[in-house]
């Protein structure tokens, strides 16, 4: 499968964001997906996850009550909604898949997106 990541850009704190991903090659549902995110000088961090039907959904706990991960299959696409955004969540931000849902919430998914810039000012 194929993962194309897009929506990020330049926010101002306090601001919103919707970034999507597209998935083609292989129906996305039969994927379990998520968003990580990775900072200059930081290791990847996971954000969020969701099962294949969208029924089961995870979290970090840095963005946990103000970030919403959801999935829409007929169209092939997930979504992280990203509210009161901060200055510290600048980051290229990716989007993952895998048949298993422990693996991306682990951090070891097997299929990745390239990754879209997301910059908060303050």
């Amino acid at each position: 499968v194929q993962l194309q990541a897009f929506g990020g850009g330049l926010v101002q704190a306090g601001d919103s964001l919707r970034l999507s991903c597209a998935a083609s090659g292989r129906t996305s549902s039969d994927f379990a997906m998520g968003w990580f995110r990775q900072a200059p000088g930081k290791e990847r961090e996971f954000l969020a996850a969701i099962s294949w039907s969208g029924g089961r959904t995870y979290y970090a706990e840095s963005v946990k009550g103000r970030f919403t991960i959801s999935r829409d299959n007929a169209k092939d696409t997930e979504y992280l909604q990203m509210n009161s955004l901060k200055p510290e969540d600048t980051a290229v931000y990716y989007c993952a898949a895998d048949l298993s849902e422990v693996s991306v919430r682990i951090g070891l998914p097997d299929y990745w997106g390239q990754g879209t810039q997301v910059t908060v000012s303050s």
